[in-house]
């Protein structure tokens, strides 16, 4: 991995364990526990190797729950996107989208979606010690099924994604038996015995199956007229193996088939934040103005709180280094905006970090005007194919971060439903599927996922003299800053801190002294 440019270098104050705080998930007043230290600066491998140990931002705040006294454990969660697919309830926001953008028609369904967003998680800041973060994402009744249930269910043929649907509508690929049923009473009688299939009669078929026919017939007649025209031998496929995976990819689902005739045209632009590039200073005041309306709509803000000052704080500062590299991404590492612009208006933005082997989702914030679309479940999955299109410039990355995951909290547990998924073991620092983590997680809701108890941290701290310093401008090993520094003796929140962060990031960072 090249070095970050510029020779930036991570500058960092820590603030040890903090007291508790109220907790967003369950209320309690005292029960959110978590480590925090002010980044001055970050290089994006540093802050790559921080959420590894399951660090998070916040602005410049970065915060690391205390897994084994908090109220709420939050184990970091990611998706390897490149086996990502969408499972049922993906697909029908993919095409309520494609719907809404091809022809105008707006699909509020209210069976399969909850209005508002998952409830708050609290970090400390040295400031005011309570720094809100807030997760991304619309929940469906369909997400906040326990996540064990899901994976005691087998998977269909042709590897359908797992998923329960809490409606009663019927799915677009198959059809009912019988259209002109009676109604059907509390009460029925036992039915008849049947004297089996009608021989006479062709057995019934689905209707997917039916249509899959008349588009290989509609091929084959294509094929075989482009064989006449040309003199060429065309191979027909064989209409008895259906395709392995049966399903179409999650591009597929983005494309909008007819762009020159569609209702409403929707652009994703991609803006670098911080620093802010003239396209993000260009527009701020307009995403600032949605930010503000979905603070006041969603969280039921009052209308001083989601100030300028705090929008810049909390969503536009970010510590992390910006970097190019000649073998690397065109738009470069560090912190983004992608702004969502319907007809030329933005409608929703995701905050996103690019990392050396991800994409780490931030925040998401949109115009309550457009709820209906479900703006954070579909930024997801455009966020899922944006990792997926760097991946294959930059190898390397390859995994979606979705921020935490919160087992005790049912309406956290939606972010299971995105697979393939991992979380972070809170001790060996090791990544375990999450069909894994699951049932641990129903018995106590603070685990350790590794199965192999010898299993350690393999970037622990070893060497406590190697940590660097930075004391009176002057970088230095704590063995000689130890000697130099004068008043009470420090050690034991240095040894916290580079326990916290590593070996390897303590010997790289620079911990602030004063």
């Amino acid at each position: 991995m090249a070095s970050a440019g510029g020779g930036a270098l991570s500058i960092l104050e820590y603030f040890g364990g903090e007291d508790g705080n109220r907790c967003g998930y369950c209320k309690s007043d005292g029960g959110n526990v978590s480590h925090g230290m002010w980044a001055h600066s970050l290089t994006v491998q540093d802050y790559q190797d921080l959420i590894d140990r399951g660090w998070r931002r916040s602005g410049k705040y970065a915060y690391k729950p205390l897994m084994n006294e908090t109220c709420c454990p939050q184990y970091t969660i990611r998706l390897s996107a490149p086996d990502f697919h969408p499972n049922k309830s993906h697909k029908k926001v993919l095409k309520r989208m494609q719907k809404f953008l091809q022809t105008g028609e707006v699909s509020r369904s209210t069976n399969d979606e909850i209005s508002g967003e998952p409830m708050d998680s609290q970090a400390g800041s040295p400031i005011s010690h309570k720094v809100c973060i807030q997760d991304k994402t619309d929940i469906s009744a369909e997400d906040l099924k326990p996540l064990s249930t899901e994976l005691e269910e087998t998977e269909g043929e042709n590897n359908k994604q797992l998923n329960v649907s809490t409606d009663k509508k019927v799915n677009e690929d198959s059809v009912e038996s019988e259209k002109d049923a009676e109604p059907k009473t509390a009460f029925q009688s036992t039915p008849k015995p049947g004297i089996g299939a009608d021989a006479s009669k062709p057995p019934c078929r689905k209707a997917k199956d039916i249509r899959k026919e008349r588009r290989l017939k509609k091929l084959q007649l294509q094929s075989s007229d482009h064989a006449i025209s040309s003199g060429e031998t065309v191979t027909i496929p064989n209409t008895s193996k259906p395709k392995a995976t049966g399903s179409k990819s999650l591009e597929e689902f983005l494309i909008v088939a007819d762009p020159e005739n569609a209702a409403h045209r929707l652009e994703v632009r991609l803006v670098r934040s911080s620093p802010p590039s003239p396209q993000f200073k260009a527009s701020f005041q307009e995403s600032y103005q949605v930010y503000k309306r979905y603070q006041m709509t969603i969280h039921k803000d009052p209308p001083d709180k989601p100030s300028i000052s705090q929008f810049t704080r909390f969503l536009c500062d970010s510590p992390l280094e910006p970097e190019t590299r000649p073998d690397g991404l065109a738009c470069g590492y560090g912190s983004f905006h992608q702004q969502y612009l319907l007809d030329g208006k933005i409608i929703a933005v995701g905050v996103i970090d690019i990392l050396p082997y991800c994409v780490s989702s931030v925040y998401l914030y949109y115009d309550p005007d457009y709820s209906f679309l479900s703006l954070g479940v579909y930024s997801a999955l455009r966020e899922i194919a944006f990792t997926r299109e760097l991946q294959m410039k930059a190898a390397d990355l390859r995994y979606y971060y979705m921020g935490f995951y919160i087992h005790s909290c049912p309406k956290m547990r939606y972010k299971g439903q995105y697979r393939p998924s991992q979380l972070l073991c809170p001790e060996s620092y090791l990544w375990v599927s999450i069909e894994k983590c699951v049932p641990l997680l129903e018995s106590t809701k603070y685990s350790r996922f590794s199965s192999n108890h010898e299993e350690r941290d393999k970037d622990r701290l070893t060497e406590l003299g190697r940590v660097r310093v930075l004391h009176k401008r002057t970088v230095m090993p704590y063995s000689i800053y130890k000697k130099k520094r004068k008043g009470p003796n420090d050690e034991t929140t240095v040894k916290q801190y580079a326990s916290l962060v590593g070996q390897t990031c303590a010997e790289r960072m620079l911990l602030y002294r004063s």
